[in-house]
């Protein structure tokens, strides 16, 4: 991204977390599972951070794409590019249904309806050109999809999902 102002949103992808970032794309979520403990992990690894077995035991695997609100919290200023054009915005931990915890954002949710261990699904919003984040939304026996990330011109009230 030249010429613009820095992002804090975006990852960086390496040759390692190519797929997981490929995938998205697609709209699927990523794990990692171990071949030797049998353990799902998130963020992705390239080695077990439960039995420590090498990356040669460990692989990719498509998630569900469910999971269940663990804690939140509704950031209401938050001075890095672009994060302040999309205040209000619900941080979150969740536990995905394969096993680890998530770091993620709710969207399509008011705050005041948000509760400890209620379904969400996976969803997906498109940061930057090409490039996409798994966020989450309220279960509603729905199958995954992918949203466009609202244009810094847009109103906060558009910006809010």
């Amino acid at each position: 991204m030249s010429g613009g102002a820095a992002r804090y949103d975006l990852p960086e992808a390496d040759d390692f977390t190519r797929p997981y970032w490929d995938a998205a794309a697609e709209g699927r979520l990523l794990l990692r599972r171990c071949g030797d403990c049998g353990r799902a992990h998130h963020y992705p690894r390239e080695f077990c951070p439960y039995c420590w077995a090498g990356e040669d035991r460990v692989t990719w695997e498509t998630a569900s794409g469910r999971a269940t609100l663990y804690t939140w919290s509704v950031i209401h200023r938050n001075d890095l590019p672009p994060f302040g054009t999309r205040v209000p915005y619900t941080a979150a931990v969740v536990d995905l249904a394969e096993g680890p915890r998530m770091m993620t954002e709710v969207v399509s949710c008011e705050a005041a309806d948000l509760r400890i261990g209620m379904p969400l699904t996976v969803t997906f919003r498109e940061a930057a050109d090409g490039v996409w984040v798994a966020v989450f939304r309220p279960d509603q026996g729905q199958s995954s999809s992918r949203t466009q990330e609202p244009s810094a011109s847009a109103s906060a009230s558009s910006a809010r999902r």
